[in-house]
């Protein structure tokens, strides 16, 4: 178990995923210079954050400076689930998988790695470490590229990266969907309301990164009225 669940093992694990996030962080780093940030503050930012969605939806809130209160808000609906994707890992972790360890790996923490983690029976401090390697790697190299060659590129295949992000993200979410009943119906609800932010007369004024907050957190508490989780569930 020791060598099947140690660096190396992580590593490989890792390559689909740093794979993945070269294309989709060429996108960012392609909007990074369109928005007006230089190549080296792109890759700068990909580096201390690792974080798609909030990147994008941060990116969106610089092009309209000052609006501080909406990146804070927006930031935080975005970025809160790692917390507790951290609390349901660390029930894995083994004991040398402690202290300055989780600060910081648990800077790596994203959809994809703690997905392929939490599937293990143990997460070890070499395999956790060796799974965000190329992820990391991927993640900031993409953004590199899209910075460097955007406007290299022809447009269509600037477009087809362009749509990269949110081909990651059904990726992740059509597994739960066909899992769950409750999570298709959230997924339709946030959709409904991110259309209605979209076309509605007077809503549709409502910042980006405060109506995917909006979008979110209703979606999710409605259906947590509606369709709560059980605590037999949570045992089984």
């Amino acid at each position: 178990m020791e060598n099947e669940l140690g660096f190396k093992q992580g590593f490989k694990d890792g390559i689909p995923i740093g794979l993945g996030y070269l294309s989709v962080s060429f996108t960012f780093g392609i909007m990074s210079i369109i928005a007006g940030l230089y190549w080296w503050e792109a890759v700068l930012i990909s580096m201390l954050c690792v974080t798609s969605a909030g990147q994008l939806a941060g990116i969106q809130v610089m092009i309209s400076p000052g609006r501080y209160l909406e990146m804070l808000i927006s930031q935080m609906t975005i970025n809160v689930r790692y917390s507790f994707m951290s609390i349901s890992l660390s029930q894995k972790v083994t004991e040398k998988f402690s202290g300055i360890w989780r600060w910081i790996f648990g800077f790596m923490i994203t959809d994809e790695i703690f997905a392929v983690a939490v599937s293990k029976p143990v997460v070890r401090r070499a395999y956790f470490a060796g799974l965000c390697v190329a992820p990391y790697a991927g993640w900031t190299a993409g953004t590199l590229a899209g910075a460097l060659l955007g406007d290299v590129l022809p447009k269509s295949v600037m477009s087809a990266l362009g749509i990269a992000i949110y081909a990651m993200f059904v990726a992740i979410v059509v597994p739960e969907m066909k899992k769950s009943k409750p999570v298709i119906m959230v997924v339709i609800l946030a959709a409904i309301l991110s259309c209605m932010f979209t076309y509605i007369p007077v809503i549709k004024e409502v910042p980006a990164g405060i109506s995917i907050s909006i979008c979110a957190v209703v979606s999710a508490m409605v259906m947590a009225i509606i369709r709560p989780i059980k605590p037999e569930s949570l045992d089984a």
